[in-house]
């Protein structure tokens, strides 16, 4: 197979998201790890149209090639770049759970791995700050609303007093919904990726749902940051896989279009619409 056949075989494969990576054979050589190919799916259907296909070219050239062993590219674009990205969505007084998990990635990217005891409480911090900031609040909220204050009206309530009734409900229970869905995702996810980076199991990360993580750290940029955010965010994870499954280079050192870019440059989003952000 052709070069170009092989990459055009690749992008394909990447668009009709099937749950196993393509047989080696039929996309040119390329043979992405189960939990590579995951994230690969996932962040190809978030990206902008116009960044796309160039992407895959780029990710189809680069697993053409041995990659990293064990966890070492997942720790090269977790401490170096999905975690200055969440650094933006959560407060200031939150940021040094950010730090303290970035430095067990790194360590464990330079061969010292850390045990379960010191991977389980660093992981919890964070999940519960990306789960809570990934909720869907306005669209839980308005629900909640809605159904209050049609409850409200249909039992004697005026119309402002069915209103206010509504917000207060929705208020309550929009809170209570987001706690619960940060701190189930926590211990779950918790548990899984702990024993994950402690046996350095590459098996065990892509049992983790990684596609869905990475889905989750764009939907937590997107409610934080200016419209296009959710885009930028994902080209941002994508460059960022790319680069750390290619040794010797930092994670986000390379744009979508293969120049050099700053991690976590804080400068206002592209406003690029992503195809789907769930």
């Amino acid at each position: 197979m052709t070069p170009p056949a092989g990459r055009a075989a690749f992008r394909a494969a990447l668009r009709a998201q099937p749950a196993e990576p393509p047989d080696p054979a039929t996309v040119g050589g390329a043979a992405p790890p189960a939990w590579a190919w995951h994230l690969a799916t996932a962040l190809h259907g978030l990206l902008p149209s116009d960044v796309a296909d160039d992407w895959a070219g780029r990710l189809h050239t680069v697993l053409a090639q041995p990659a990293p062993a064990g966890l070492y590219a997942v720790h090269r674009w977790q401490a170096g770049t999905v975690l200055p990205l969440l650094a933006r969505t959560v407060h200031a007084q939150d940021t040094a759970a950010v730090t303290a998990l970035a430095g067990l990635h790194t360590s464990a990217e330079g061969g010292t791995p850390a045990g379960r005891d010191r991977w389980r409480p660093a992981l919890t911090a964070v999940l519960l700050r990306l789960h809570d900031a990934a909720y869907d609040r306005s669209s839980a909220y308005a629900q909640s609303h809605t159904g209050a204050r049609d409850f409200a009206l249909a039992n004697g309530f005026s119309a402002a007093e069915a209103d206010t009734y509504g917000h207060e409900y929705a208020r309550l229970s929009s809170d209570a919904n987001a706690r619960a869905f940060a701190e189930s995702h926590a211990q779950a996810l918790g548990e899984a990726l702990t024993d994950a980076y402690a046996t350095g199991s590459p098996e065990a990360y892509a049992d983790t749902w990684p596609g869905a993580q990475a889905r989750a750290v764009v939907r937590a940029v997107a409610g934080t940051a200016p419209p296009g955010g959710a885009a930028s965010a994902a080209v941002r994870l994508a460059d960022g896989l790319v680069t750390a499954l290619r040794p010797g280079e930092d994670p986000a050192s390379r744009g979508a279009s293969g120049r050099r870019v700053p991690p976590a440059d804080p400068s206002p989003a592209p406003t690029h619409r992503p195809r789907r952000t769930d």
